[in-house]
């Protein structure tokens, strides 16, 4: 039996776990999936749900605090303004 990592999704003790609902929202027509981390309070992953590739960010709140819907917004609106329109990646 080989120990060789298969690929694939991670192992389930790896995964996020989330316990509410996540929030969609939509800014400047882009969609995105916000759901926080249940065993981390105040750190966030937005999935970018009709962007160019499988990408999003992540957030994490000193302290743990909760964001606002306002501050999501900003939050993606700040990354988008660093995404390049030629390549739907990062601008480097």
């Amino acid at each position: 039996m080989s120990t060789e990592p298969e690929p694939g999704l991670a192992p389930e003790h790896t995964r996020p776990r989330y316990d509410e609902d996540p929030i969609s929202m939509t800014v400047d027509g882009q969609d995105f999936r916000i759901r926080e981390r249940a065993d981390r309070p105040g750190e966030y992953d937005f999935d970018w749900l009709n962007g160019p590739h499988d990408y999003g960010f992540g957030i994490n709140r000193a302290g743990g605090s909760a964001m606002t819907p306002p501050e999501m917004e900003k939050a993606i609106r700040d990354f988008l303004a660093e995404i390049d329109p030629a390549t739907g990646y990062l601008r480097e």
